[in-house]
């Protein structure tokens, strides 16, 4: 289904007025997706195609993904926190995983974003050089 521009305009304006302080308001994604499914404008099933879209590569953007070889202490949680929050801005959905594979370190995936600073990685890298 080919939308057009207006159409992207529509849902564009419609996701921005579901942001409050820079933060996506689940609250008012349903009540304007409620609105459009009463109102039914013109073009309306491309503007909740597009409007999806938005709210979906919004919220994979403020989910973090925390990978850890030990159990993450509270210490190190608050620490992880305050950083990404200086990076990313408020609103983080951050998720914490015990993966003991990673023999050591961390690694934080942020959207589309990864730090990898595990020591898995640095012995495959180590081992591609040789």
């Amino acid at each position: 289904m080919k939308i057009t521009k207006q159409v992207q305009r529509d849902a564009r304006q419609l996701f921005r007025g579901c942001l409050v302080n820079g933060v996506l308001d689940e609250s008012r994604v349903r009540q304007t997706i409620a609105l459009l499914l009463e109102k039914k404008p013109r073009g309306y099933v491309g503007i909740m195609t597009r409007l999806h879209r938005l709210v979906k590569l919004e919220v994979a953007r403020r989910t973090v993904r925390v990978e850890n070889a030990v159990d993450t202490t509270p210490d190190q949680m608050a620490a992880i926190q305050a950083g990404l929050t200086k990076s990313y801005g408020p609103g983080l959905d951050i998720q914490y995983w015990r993966n003991p594979a990673l023999i050591g370190g961390l690694r934080i995936q942020v959207g589309s974003d990864l730090y990898d600073g595990s020591v898995k990685t640095r012995l495959e890298k180590l081992e591609q050089n040789f």
